[in-house]
């Protein structure tokens, strides 16, 4: 079972919405197009485009799973004084004394770059139940660190 935010909960949705009744049609039409064109074993429009909609069928049925095996998070029931699925978290790196603030989401929701980590990477799991104030240790394949929670709040 994957717990999604309901933003991505939609964001999924309308990738399989476009994939199956826009581009799946498309790639069809490729392919009767490149049928039409004759002999199928030189004809690299034909392989194109039956790889296409290998990649296509793959990428449908796995959306397919994702949604099914997947529950939206009502944030209204999310605790507030620990760290759980789409807390902000606000953290000191206790050895470099940065200071850097992540929201934990689930590993289909995962992006360094817009500030969200997985709660399968190393520190989400170490932050995961703790509340601000607590001293955590991460392990981590670069060596071990403790960070201090600084602050915790749902993203809604």
């Amino acid at each position: 079972m994957e717990y999604l935010s309901k933003e991505r909960y939609n964001e999924i949705s309308a990738e399989l919405h476009r994939l199956i009744n826009v581009d799946y049609p498309r790639i069809k039409d490729d392919l009767v197009e490149a049928r039409a064109q004759g002999d199928l074993s030189e004809n690299a429009g034909y392989r194109a485009a039956r790889r296409a909609q290998g990649k296509a069928i793959s990428r449908i049925k796995y959306l397919q799973k994702v949604l099914q095996y997947s529950r939206v998070i009502d944030t209204g029931a999310l605790p507030r004084d620990k760290v759980c699925l789409l807390s902000r978290v606000e953290f000191t790196n206790l050895s470099t004394g940065a200071l850097m603030s992540f929201t934990v989401v689930s590993p289909h929701e995962m992006d360094l770059q817009a500030g969200k980590i997985s709660l399968n990477s190393p520190i989400g799991r170490a932050l995961m139940g703790h509340a601000e104030g607590d001293v955590v240790r991460v392990e981590a394949p670069s060596g071990a660190f403790d960070l201090r929670i600084e602050s915790i709040r749902i993203e809604e």
